[in-house]
């Protein structure tokens, strides 16, 4: 037997949540499914738990839109519900005469993307702000901050069961397809599932998960690359109250400081490309690299002060020696399904963005064919 719904959200990690209390509150009848246990037990729980500012994504790039937008939606959204979080800021460090010139870059990217709070600082100036730095100058982002990531998953889930949605965890997809006027979705289990609307919301499967639907031209699907994040915390307490970034790197922002609400410092992510999303064992000897790194803005890391902590997976769509590709937010005009969006490549910004998705979605699907405007 064959149960219809309106939406179904897969993935419920903070964007899948996110997109189905969108969805919800503007009056959907919602389904989230989730292959694990437990909500947000990947990327979304492996993460820096940063609010980002929006100064280092490409002017125009939705990365670049969406985490500017979903900045402020999140900031007032933890207002409001009292989720834990704190506008601590960021320096962003010039180790090197030569580094100036990147942060000058930066600063005038951040006021094409509408970022204007930045404040360049010369050397004394931010020693004198955080005496334990090493450099030759820095940005500072007032607007860069921390947050509970688990808080804020549980208050949109709660937001979305209040609007009547519902979500099944160990709810594993096998297989999709459109066919007579419908989705339908079959779990691993067999049940069938037949739905006006899906919302692919599912990280580092999303991919895989497409390239099973039946009906959505492989064209669409982009390839899957998994970059791991390994993270070390700090033995003591830290000597800074600001986020520490160095300049950033190809694959990513370097090999930061950020802080948890407790106080206590990490540091990573580093880029280490994998073959496959399950593999986050932190390997102790990385943090042979992670020393020299962090030496470099922060001479003063203590001999054997860093101890292996957790890993993430960042679910790419493009690989090593590429370009950063963009979030790719692919509804029923991108690829002729009705009541299809796709999001991949949802990795960093994408815990900010997350508000600012779920609105872009949400205006997608209220603009776009769906299974009830087909004949």
């Amino acid at each position: 037997m064959t149960e219809s719904v309106d939406c179904v959200v897969i993935g419920a990690g903070v964007v899948g949540l996110a997109v189905a209390r969108a969805l919800a509150l503007a009056g959907r009848e919602v389904l989230v499914l989730e292959a694990c246990p437990a909500i947000g037990t990947q990327t979304s729980s492996r993460n820096s738990e940063v609010i980002h500012a929006g100064m280092y994504y490409p002017t125009g790039s939705l990365k670049a839109q969406l985490c500017v937008r979903g900045n402020a939606m999140l900031y007032e959204y933890c207002a409001q519900r009292g989720i834990g979080h704190q506008r601590c800021g960021k320096f962003i460090v010039a180790t090197t005469p030569g580094q100036l010139a990147q942060l000058e870059t930066i600063r005038a990217r951040a006021l094409a993307n509408g970022v204007t709070d930045l404040v360049l600082l010369d050397r004394a100036q931010a020693l004198a702000a955080e005496p334990a730095l090493q450099c030759v100058g820095a940005l500072h982002s007032p607007s860069t901050g921390i947050i509970d990531s688990h808080g804020l998953m549980l208050s949109l889930l709660a937001d979305l069961e209040h609007a009547g949605g519902i979500i099944a965890l160990n709810s594993a997809l096998d297989l999709a397809e459109y066919a007579q006027g419908a989705i339908e979705l079959i779990a691993k289990d067999e049940t069938r599932l037949s739905a006006k609307v899906v919302v692919n919301a599912a990280g580092l499967q999303a991919p895989t998960l497409a390239a099973r639907f039946v009906g959505l031209d492989p064209q669409h699907v982009p390839h899957a690359y998994f970059a791991k994040g390994n993270y070390f915390t700090l033995a003591g307490r830290s000597p800074f109250s600001h986020l520490i970034y160095p300049v950033p790197e190809a694959a990513g922002l370097g090999v930061h400081l950020t802080l948890d609400l407790g106080g206590q410092a990490r540091f990573g992510p580093d880029v280490q490309w994998v073959a496959a999303p399950h593999d986050t064992q932190v390997e102790a000897a990385r943090g042979d690299v992670f020393y020299a790194e962090v030496r470099k803005y922060w001479p003063g890391l203590p001999d054997g002060a860093l101890q292996p902590a957790y890993a993430g997976i960042r679910p790419k769509i493009s690989g090593p020696n590429e370009e950063a590709r963009d979030f790719c937010i692919q509804g029923p005009r991108d690829h002729g399904v009705p009541g299809l969006v796709n999001l991949f490549g949802i990795e960093s910004p994408g815990l900010t963005s997350c508000m600012a998705i779920a609105e872009v979605v949400t205006e997608l699907l209220g603009h776009a064919p769906t299974i009830s405007d087909t004949p």
